[in-house]
C-alpha cells in the first residue's frame, strides 16, 4: 500500500527528477516526509517565488522541466509570480502545491486560495487532483504538457486528506494520451517550400532569432541554416546565445551577426530589419520591446514565421507564410531546400553595419562603468558559461555588451521580473555544477532576492554574483527623466546596507570594486573562487541604459 504523497515522490522519481526547489508547510507536509526516503535532492529556498525563479533556471540549463513545491493558501500564492515569468519565457516547469482537505474546499479555512483558479492564465494547464488513484496519469501527462509543444509551466494542486489516501497498488503510465492535445512538429512541407521560394526572391532577407530557437535546442540547425544561406541575423533578447557575437569573427564561412533588436538593441541590427525585404521570424512573437511598430515592418518585406505555438503566428506582425512546427525540424527541412549564399552583397553590407558599430562605455577611474565591465567578464569568461542578468539597466548592459560564445543568456524576457537572476543562476549552477555561472544584479533587483544567498551558502554551490550598485531604480529614473521631466519619484534607493558586509554575514566571499582598474582585478578572483563570490561594483548613477 502506497498513500498519495508516496505516490507523488515515485512518480517524480519515474520522470528522472534529481533535484527539486521548495518550502514546506503543513498542507504539503505528508510529501516532504515522503521525500524524507527519496534520493531526490531538495533545496529549502527562502521564498517560495525564487523556488519557481530556481526550477527556471535548473530547467533552461538542463533542458527539461523543472520542480517547485509550495504548501496552501500563501505558499502557493507566493508561487505566481515564478510561474507566470516562466510562461512568458515559455520555460517547462512543474508546480506542485498543497491544499486543504477536499471536503474544505470554498469554506475559506485557514491557509486556503484557489490557486488553479488564480494561475488560470499563466499556466499550460492545471490539475486539482481528487483522488491519489489518479496521481500517476496526472504526473505523466503534467510531464509531458510542459515539455512538449510549446514549452510551459503546469501546476498540481494535491488536498492534504489526497497526499494521505491509501492506494492498494502503484503503476506509472509508459506514456501520456490526451486526447487534444497534439503539437504539430513536423511544418507542412508545401509551406516549407513556399518559404524556401521566397528566400530565393528576396534580395536583402534577415533572420529574426527568438527564444523559441533556444527552449527547442535548435543551435546547430539555425547556425547552419545561416551559413549555408548567408542570410544576415539579429537576436531578440530571449534568442541570445544562439550565434556567437564577436564580430571580428564574421565573414564568409560564419554568419553575419548583427546582435540584438529592439528599443535597447544596436542600431545596425535594426537598421538591417528597417532595410530588409524578407524577415524569417524563427521562434519569436516580436512583442514591443523587439519591433515597436511590426505592422509597418511587415509593409515593406515579406515574413515568413516559424513557430511551434500557431497562436503566436500573426499575432504582432501580418505573415506571408506561416509555418507551425518545431524549429528544429522545420529549420532542418528549410535548409536542405533554401538557396545556398543567396545575398552576398547584403551579407557584405550588413557585416559593414556591424564591423562599423561603436562601443559605448569606456574604463572609467572614479566609478565601475558598466559597459566596458561586462565586456571584460565576458571574454574571461569560459566559452561555454552562463550569464543570467536581472531586468533593469544590468539586463540591457548585460544583453549588449556581454558577449556569448556558447554560453548561455538567462533572463526574465516577457514579464521583466526583477530578483530573476540570483535564484535562476542557482538553479542553472545546481543544474550543472561543472559549468561556470555569473549572476547580474542591480542594487534593486539584488535586494529582492538577497535572502537566497542563504540557499546560495546552504547548498555549497561555488556562484558567483555581480551586484550593479548605483543607488538608484535606474530604468525607470531613466524614464522618469524622458517622460516626467525629471520628477524623481521612489526611485533612489536610500538606506542600501553595506553590501560586502551582508554577504560575508551570509559567509560568502565579497569584495567592492571602486573604479574599472579594480574591477579587473577582482573579476580574476572572484571567476577563480573556489567558494561563492560576490563582487560589488560601485556604478555611476547617470550611466545610461543605452
Amino acid at each position: 500500500m502506497n498513500n498519495g504523497a508516496q505516490i507523488m515522490v515515485k512518480c517524480l522519481e519515474a520522470e528522472g527528477v534529481e533535484i527539486a526547489f521548495g518550502y514546506p508547510g503543513a498542507a504539503i507536509c505528508p510529501f516532504y516526509d515522503a521525500l524524507y526516503r527519496s534520493p531526490i535532492r531538495h533545496v529549502l529556498v527562502r521564498t517560495e517565488q525564487n523556488a519557481a525563479h530556481m526550477a527556471s533556471g535548473y530547467a533552461r540549463v538542463a533542458g527539461k522541466p523543472g520542480v517547485c513545491i509550495a504548501t496552501s493558501g500563501p505558499g502557493a500564492t507566493n508561487l505566481i509570480t515564478g510561474i507566470a515569468t516562466a510562461y512568458m519565457d515559455s520555460v517547462p516547469l512543474i508546480a506542485i502545491t498543497g491544499q486543504v482537505n477536499l471536503e474544505q474546499l470554498g469554506r475559506d479555512v485557514f491557509q486556503e486560495a484557489d490557486i488553479t483558479g488564480a494561475c488560470h492564465s499563466f499556466t499550460k494547464h492545471s490539475y486539482l487532483v481528487k483522488s491519489a488513484a489518479d496521481l500517476p496519469r496526472v504526473f505523466k501527462e503534467a510531464f509531458h504538457i510542459a515539455a512538449t509543444g510549446r514549452p510551459g509551466p503546469v501546476l498540481i494542486d494535491v488536498p492534504q486528506d489526497v497526499q494521505e489516501q491509501l492506494v492498494e497498488s502503484f503503476s506509472y503510465p509508459e506514456k501520456a494520451d490526451i486526447p487534444g492535445y497534439k503539437p504539430n512538429t513536423a511544418g507542412h512541407p508545401m509551406q516549407v517550400k513556399r518559404a524556401a521560394q521566397v528566400i530565393g526572391e528576396a534580395k536583402r532577407p534577415v533572420i529574426v532569432c527568438g527564444g523559441g530557437v533556444v527552449s527547442a535546442g535548435a543551435r546547430e540547425e539555425m547556425l547552419a541554416f545561416a551559413k549555408k544561406t548567408g542570410i544576415p541575423a539579429v537576436a531578440t533578447m530571449m534568442g541570445l546565445g544562439v550565434f556567437p557575437g564577436n564580430p571580428q569573427h564574421m565573414g564568409k564561412k560564419t554568419p553575419v551577426y548583427l546582435g540584438m533588436i529592439g528599443r535597447y538593441g544596436r542600431s545596425c541590427a535594426n537598421r538591417a530589419v528597417g532595410e530588409a525585404d524578407l524577415i524569417l521570424l524563427c521562434g519569436a512573437r516580436v512583442g514591443d520591446r523587439a519591433i515597436a511598430v511590426p505592422n509597418q515592418i511587415a509593409e515593406q518585406a515579406k515574413v515568413v514565421h516559424i513557430d511551434i505555438d500557431p497562436a503566436e503566428i500573426g499575432k504582432n506582425m501580418r505573415v506571408d507564410v506561416p509555418i507551425v512546427g518545431d524549429i528544429k525540424q522545420v529549420l532542418s527541412a528549410l535548409t536542405a531546400q533554401a538557396p545556398a549564399a543567396c545575398c552576398p552583397a547584403w551579407a557584405e553590407q550588413a557585416l559593414a553595419y556591424r564591423l562599423a558599430a561603436v562601443e559605448r562605455g569606456q574604463d572609467r577611474e572614479d566609478y565601475v562603468e558598466p559597459r566596458s565591465f561586462l565586456r571584460e567578464l565576458s571574454w574571461r569568461m569560459e566559452e561555454d558559461s552562463v550569464l543570467a542578468a536581472d531586468p533593469g539597466q544590468g539586463q540591457i548592459w548585460a544583453a549588449r555588451h556581454h558577449t556569448l560564445r556558447r554560453g548561455r543568456f538567462l533572463t526574465s524576457g516577457g514579464l521583466g521580473t526583477m530578483g530573476y537572476a540570483l535564484p535562476a543562476a542557482l538553479g542553472a549552477k545546481l543544474a550543472q555544477p561543472g559549468r561556470q555561472v555569473v549572476a547580474v544584479c542591480g542594487d534593486g533587483a539584488f535586494q529582492m532576492s538577497l535572502c537566497e544567498l542563504a540557499t546560495v551558502h546552504a547548498a555549497n554551490a561555488p556562484l558567483k554574483i555581480v551586484v550593479l550598485d548605483n543607488r538608484r531604480l535606474g530604468m525607470v529614473r531613466e524614464y522618469q527623466n524622458q517622460r516626467y521631466d525629471s520628477r524623481h519619484m521612489a526611485t533612489h534607493m536610500y538606506g542600501n546596507p553595506d553590501f560586502v558586509a551582508l554577504c560575508q554575514a551570509y559567509g560568502i566571499p565579497a569584495a567592492r570594486a571602486e573604479n574599472n582598474a579594480q574591477a579587473s582585478r577582482l573579476i580574476g578572483e572572484m571567476l577563480s573562487a573556489p567558494t561563492p563570490y560576490v563582487l560589488v561594483c560601485r556604478v555611476d548613477p547617470d550611466t545610461p541604459s543605452i
